[in-house]
């Protein structure tokens, strides 16, 4: 009689392939539909387009066209026009964050109004964290010129609630949770120190956590991009950081670079920072910025 190999040998391998494609399968799935959506961006650019038609009719002209929106990107429309457009920005702001309301994949985007030679003629900055958005010189009317308005939008992840019928699988990742969590019991790392978020530089108290500073016993709150770029010089106290470091470290992974932010965050931060006079940040001229600090 010839042995067989027992068949409970292989049942671990085979029940690891059945957890896994599924899972495979629904985040795959999940990504296409994501990414594919055409209804959502059909409705985006109906709802830019919009926007071009109330900027035309406040500025008076009732007659000429908006040109198609174009896509020049995944996350990126232009807005252009049959003629020249005059512009207050405060009307081009209140019209823009009133309409792009209606996206709600829209909440974090970035708006240039550019010149005929591509140079910025005005741009503004909306965030989901209001205190982050960068809105200036919203008083001073724009004067006509054939425009055109960049708009460019925070990538937007997976959205759950859109596509509900993920959270029947749930069970399916729990279990699978399950099964390998059990296969590396023995597996087990020495618990970490926990980092509590507060830094000491020199005479200002950082707290990361509570994305606070606190100077001579006053407390100053700090908005959420403040609190990365006050991380970052924490960590080097008296060294230079790269500009191209700070931006990279604190836009890019979020999809949005505004090329004039930094120098605006940092002058929020040095005016945060002026009631300690050995604390200020530097300019080191062609390299970054540096986090002086005199203990």
């Amino acid at each position: 009689m010839t042995d067989r190999p027992n068949p409970g040998f292989r049942k671990p391998r085979y029940l690891y392939g059945w957890i896994i494609l599924p899972i495979i399968a629904i985040v795959g799935i999940t990504f296409s539909l994501t990414n594919q959506d055409g209804l959502e961006t059909d409705r985006r650019e109906v709802l830019l387009r919009r926007i071009g038609d109330e900027l035309l009719t406040q500025s008076g002209d009732r007659t000429s066209r908006v040109l198609p929106v174009q896509k020049v990107a995944v996350n990126e429309y232009k807005i252009s026009f049959e003629k020249g457009l005059a512009f207050r920005p405060d009307s081009l702001v209140n019209t823009t964050r009133r309409l792009l309301a209606r996206d709600p994949l829209a909440t974090d985007y970035v708006v240039n109004v550019l010149n005929p030679n591509a140079s910025v003629a005005y741009g503004f900055a909306v965030s989901a964290d209001k205190r982050d958005d960068i809105i200036a010189c919203i008083g001073r009317v724009q004067p006509e010129a054939p425009y055109v308005i960049n708009v460019k939008f925070k990538p937007a992840g997976i959205n759950m609630a859109k596509h509900g019928y993920l959270l029947g699988t749930l069970p399916l990742l729990a279990f699978a949770g399950f099964v390998f969590f059990r296969s590396v019991t023995g597996r087990r790392e020495a618990p970490r120190p926990q980092f509590t978020g507060m830094v000491a530089l020199g005479p200002v108290l950082f707290d990361e956590k509570n994305r606070q500073l606190t100077i001579q016993g006053n407390t100053i709150d700090l908005t959420a991009t403040e609190t990365r770029i006050m991380g970052i010089f924490a960590q080097a106290p008296n060294d230079t950081i790269e500009r191209s470091r700070l931006q990279k470290e604190i836009w890019e992974d979020e999809g949005v670079i505004v090329g004039r932010s930094l120098d605006m965050f940092i002058s929020k931060l040095r005016k945060k920072l002026e009631p300690a006079p050995d604390i200020n940040i530097v300019v080191v001229r062609s390299k970054g910025y540096k986090l002086e600090v005199n203990a």
